[in-house]
């Protein structure tokens, strides 16, 4: 899979490249901020119009991610639609795509601040879950063992930014996983804040790369 793997508050944990964490030992696979229909809202907003190919694009690398780890669990951790109006236009063939991949395994949608209403997909909607020692959620607070999304997170190395999981030993922050979604460097002061001291980043692309977060 060509993953990293950690531990994280006596969890073992993959960091996957496409940017899903994966829980080893609880089959697992948890995913934040993938922002379907974000090319439809675009054209709701500002009759920009952007290739229409996102929503397939990210369902892709989610069947993907859910063929090579076969988890029981499902977690999205927030912002899985770009807005409500998002989630009802979902095209049909996309719709029927989700519930597939729905079929057999516990799918948790966690709200988020871009979807803060149930959408009529299946699953359960929580505003957080827990697992093991893990609290799951959308926005970071003060919580130890937390799994958050929300910022999604890039990092710099050799010139170049990829989006990464960032983590030390109280919290981790998970990438966005959309095929439309910007990212926040991680130098910025937000991103500073929640992680002041040692901490690490894992860059996603073909290989999950671990790197230490400050030099």
């Amino acid at each position: 899979m060509n993953g990293y793997d950690f531990f994280f508050h006596r969890t073992g944990c993959t960091a996957l490249p496409s940017g899903a964490l994966f829980l080893r030992d609880h089959a697992v696979l948890c995913v934040s901020d993938l922002h379907l229909g974000k090319s439809d809202r675009i054209a709701r907003r500002s009759g920009i119009m952007l290739p229409p190919y996102e929503v397939q694009e990210t369902l892709e690398r989610l069947a993907a991610d859910i063929v090579s780890t076969a988890p029981q669990t499902v977690i999205c951790l927030g912002d899985s639609f770009d807005d409500q109006a998002a989630a009802q236009a979902l095209p049909d063939d996309m719709r029927l795509w989700l519930i597939q991949l729905q079929a057999g395994r516990n799918w948790i949608w966690i709200t988020g601040n871009h979807d803060p209403a149930p959408v009529n997909l299946g699953g359960t909607h929580l505003a957080q879950t827990r697992i093991a020692a893990l609290t799951f959620r959308h926005i970071a607070s003060d919580t130890p063992g937390e799994v958050s999304g929300h910022y999604h997170p890039k990092h710099r190395i050799a010139g170049r930014s990829r989006p990464a999981f960032l983590f030390d030993d109280q919290r981790m922050i998970l990438p966005a996983y959309g095929a439309y979604t910007g990212g926040l460097a991680s130098d910025t002061p937000a991103l500073r804040a929640l992680f002041p001291s040692r901490a690490t980043a894992v860059l996603t692309g073909h290989k999950a790369l671990a790197v230490p977060l400050h030099r």
